[in-house]
């Protein structure tokens, strides 16, 4: 993102209130909860027939704090909970899949840095990866990264998870609306804002360039329709909604919509990308 002479002349008003939110802001820690699991899909007793010839759906959720789930007070109310049982209930993934292998791979204040520099350490898994979905570039908006840096990163992300794991299809989400941050006080907030919508933008750009790669753009407009039909109250969702305790993060209720509508997008994809093959990974 280019400094205006606008954001020149409030640099020093952007680093106080910066100091100040760092200083303020309260610390909401990761949720308890299992970060890996095996879910049957199908009853052997039922259809135990039909279930052996079906496959075993492995997911990784991979990423910074937002994939960790911090803002909701148990992992079954953060991401990787509340997407796993979206999957279940999509009957596609019951046709196909006879359970869901998944694992969650995300840390607090993880920038695109890293998360590489945990995907290249984590071991090599026995199977290829289905599915992988990468929250990432909030903490490299806070951090400043630079533009060129970011898409290198996300190259070599791309790179490794599809080398050494295998990964069929790669979801990245897009960034949160910074600028709606509750934690976030005018102007910082619209100057971290436009830096995330430039990271943003350059995200969807390399998402585009690769085939198995996809970018998820969160419908919050979306979201705030179908709050307010399952609520039926007809106010429009607002930040303290949107938003964990503490202005920053995801809310429970942002969780739960978000694994929807991805598990709405990886069902199709799933179909779209051929099977996996029984391949030798490469770490």
């Amino acid at each position: 993102m280019v400094m205006t002479a606008k954001n020149i002349l409030l640099a020093p008003v952007y680093l106080y209130q910066g100091r100040k939110v760092k200083r303020d802001t309260v610390r909401l820690p990761e949720p308890d909860g299992d970060r890996h699991g095996l879910l049957k899909l199908h009853s052997e007793n039922s259809d135990g027939v039909t279930a052996a010839n079906l496959q075993t759906l492995s997911l990784m959720v991979v990423g910074d704090s937002a994939a960790a789930g911090v803002g909701s007070e148990t992992q079954q109310q953060a991401l990787a909970g509340n997407l796993i049982p979206a999957l279940q209930q999509q009957p596609a993934i019951h046709s196909q899949f006879n359970e869901i292998s998944w694992s969650l791979q995300a840390t607090t204040g993880y920038t695109s840095f890293d998360i590489l520099r945990r995907l290249y350490v984590l071991t090599t898994p026995s199977q290829p990866v289905d599915v992988m979905v990468l929250s990432v570039g909030v903490n490299d908006t806070t951090t400043n990264v630079s533009t060129v840096k970011w898409q290198q990163q996300l190259e070599d992300i791309i790179a490794i998870a599809q080398r050494k794991f295998g990964v069929r299809i790669l979801i990245f989400v897009s960034l949160p609306p910074m600028a709606k941050m509750p934690a976030l006080p005018a102007p910082l907030n619209n100057f971290i804002g436009a830096k995330a919508t430039s990271l943003d933008q350059v995200l969807q750009h390399v998402c585009a360039q690769h085939d198995t790669v996809h970018y998820m753009a969160t419908d919050f407009e979306r979201m705030a329709q179908e709050h307010n039909k399952k609520h039926g109250n007809g106010d429009p969702i607002d930040a303290a909604t949107m938003f964990a305790s503490d202005g920053f993060h995801p809310s429970s209720i942002t969780y739960s919509y978000w694994a929807q509508q991805l598990a709405e997008l990886i069902v199709p994809l799933l179909h779209q990308t051929p099977e996996k093959s029984v391949q030798c990974l490469k770490s």
